[in-house]
């Protein structure tokens, strides 16, 4: 609206103070000029009364006294009457209007009578009937009487007066002219303020949009200069504070960016908290904390309730002893370490920020390594064991046969072999994941790989009476691959190996082999005993055993046969699964891509 804006509010001011001057110059003005006139018509009768006196009392000739004074009467436009001593007219009321007052006025009004008696000068203003053409009618009147001697010696009284109306005429007059000029200079007064107002406030109209542009972050937003005033200066100063507002944004933008770069490729987490432990920034490895928490919580909303306790206490801790907490928690089965530093405000804690750092990899690593120890001892101290028992059972001369000790031998030569299987599988899996093992590659035809390879099992799985197959489905007659032939035989010799010792008799053992233009596809399945579902995703961890025992018999080995072959698919950019189910069977596949032109 009009009158919420500066125009309108400047406008509106300009002509209230106008108007009000104008007002008050008008009423004093008119106060003014209805006094003037009414002194200057009270000034005109004495002055034509003291004339009249002067003739009457100093021409001997009475007649032409009269007759001149009747003349001057109508030439002021004012009326006379003139009483002698015996109070009787001397010359009846006249003036230019033919108008008269009745002599009763005259001796009847205690003032006017007063005047020849007591030869005092008076000045009367009141209601008097007048004698005019149609009838009398009540007008106010100045009536100025004043005494003269006449040549008898005697006192009369000569009085002028003049309706009040003919006044009010001429002070009417000076008031229209005053109203007419107060109306034109409001007018004058409302186009010049709105113009004035629109002018000034033009500039601060611009400044305005501009600023509105600014707040919406359009800093290249620019106030036009059109003045070189106070006005010219602030649109100077505007459009200078707007570049350094630019400036300055852009600065800190790039400070952000590099701050949320530097969190956002940080591999550890960053949480900052404010004083009363609510989240201020974050970063993904944090967020994936947090998520966590939440889930654990089970709240949706990012508040210190859902951190764990002992994060909070950490916090506490922090703000309270004002230094470095470190604490580790175990949240949905990862291993977090924080550590949590005061955040200070100049000399003030105004919070704390938290580092994440998921340790489970290095826990987990710490356990592979604790239980590999184990593990090792383990399967070392059973064959040591009975090294050291035959051993000894020879030297006593326990076996007194030549047979028995030659079957302690046996046993003694079989357990020395498996301990040399045991670390040679060692030696081998760890160059395999040190990436020390050097591949030799080199073309093999599947058909008669797999063929080969599986002629090396007829004779356990005749004595088990399993059933063993070769399934090759070849999609070109080529149906080579470009690979580590040894490797391989390794890793399908495990396969097979492992598929007939846990399969019972007049099981079924098949060996699948397809090829197509982009990889190799093998499968290994057997109608076995299966492997629980808790331990299919264990499998190919080092010492993984079926039997929890670790007994020996059958299904006896070492263990680091299929993290072996799971090192040695990998090593081909290959990828190896199992299926299985308790009861059914398992399958073993690894698919490893070719190389068609021969690089190794």
């Amino acid at each position: 609206m009009l009158w919420r804006s500066v125009v309108g509010k400047l406008w509106l001011t300009i002509l209230l103070l106008v108007l009000a001057v104008l007002i008050i110059l008008t009423m004093l003005l008119t106060q003014f000029f209805e006094t003037f006139h009414d002194n200057q018509a009270k000034d005109q009768l004495t002055k034509m009364a003291d004339r009249l006196v002067v003739i009457l009392e100093k021409d001997p000739n009475s007649t032409e006294a009269v007759r001149i004074t009747k003349e001057m009467a109508d030439v002021y436009s004012m009326s006379v009457m003139m009483i002698d001593s015996s109070r009787q007219p001397v010359l009846p009321a006249s003036s230019s209007k033919d108008s008269e007052l009745d002599i009763e006025v005259f001796l009847s009004n205690k003032q006017l009578s007063d005047v020849p008696q007591k030869r005092v000068k008076r000045f009367v203003k009141e209601e008097f009937p007048l004698k005019q053409e149609g009838g009398t009618e009540d007008h106010t009147m100045i009536i100025y009487g004043e005494p003269y001697r006449d040549p008898s010696g005697g006192t009369g009284a000569v009085y002028v007066y003049q309706s009040v109306e003919n006044i009010a005429k001429t002070t009417d007059q000076a008031k229209k002219l005053i109203f007419i000029a107060a109306g034109i200079a409001i007018i004058l007064t409302t186009v010049f303020a709105f113009f004035l107002s629109s002018r000034i406030t033009a500039p601060l109209r611009k400044m305005r949009e501009a600023a509105m542009l600014v707040a919406k972050g359009e800093f290249d937003a620019k106030v036009p200069i059109l003045t070189h005033d106070e006005i010219g200066e602030l649109g100077m100063t505007f459009n200078r504070m707007g570049r350094q507002l630019k400036n300055y944004v852009q600065a800190l933008n790039q400070e952000k960016e590099q701050l949320s770069g530097v969190l956002s490729s940080m591999a550890d987490g960053v949480i900052t908290f404010d004083r009363k432990m609510n989240i201020l920034v974050t970063n993904p490895p944090a967020d994936r904390f947090l998520q966590a928490c939440y889930y654990e919580t089970g709240m949706s909303a990012k508040e210190k309730y859902s951190l764990p306790e002992a994060v909070s206490q950490q916090f506490n801790q922090v703000v309270t002893l004002e230094r470095e907490q470190l604490i580790e928690v175990a949240l949905q089965g990862r291993s977090w370490v924080v550590v949590m530093t005061p955040l200070y405000n100049q000399s003030l804690i105004r919070g704390a920020v938290a580092v994440l750092r998921d340790m489970t990899e290095e826990r987990r690593m710490d356990k592979l390594r604790k239980d590999f120890v184990a593990n090792v001892s383990h399967e070392l101290k059973t064959p040591i064991a009975m090294l050291q028992g035959y051993s000894e059972a020879i030297v006593d001369d326990i076996a007194e046969t030549e047979e028995e000790k030659k079957e302690l031998a046996g046993i003694i030569l079989d357990e020395s072999r498996r301990m040399s299987r045991l670390v040679n599988e060692l030696l081998d899996l760890a160059r395999l994941e040190a990436g020390h093992m050097k591949l030799y590659k080199s073309w093999i035809n599947i058909h008669d790989y797999a063929s080969r390879i599986l002629r090396k099992f007829h004779g356990p799985a005749k004595e088990r009476k399993i059933h063993l197959h070769l399934e090759a489905e070849l999609e070109d007659s080529s149906g080579e691959l470009y690979a580590d032939a040894d490797r391989l035989e390794q890793v399908l010799t495990n396969l097979i190996d492992n598929a007939i010792r846990h399969t019972a008799e007049d099981g079924e053992v098949i060996l699948r082999a397809s090829i197509s233009d982009a990889a190799v596809k093998v499968d290994v399945t057997d109608t076995g005993s299966g492997i629980p579902e808790e331990d299919l995703p264990f499998v190919f961890e080092r010492f993984y055993k079926g039997d929890k025992a670790r007994t020996r018999g059958k299904s006896g080995g070492t263990g680091l046969g299929l993290a072996i072959a799971k090192n040695i698919v990998e090593a081909h950019d290959g990828v190896i699964t199992v299926h299985s189910k308790r009861g059914e069977g398992t399958t073993f596949s690894f698919v490893i891509p070719r190389n068609m032109d021969g690089e190794v």
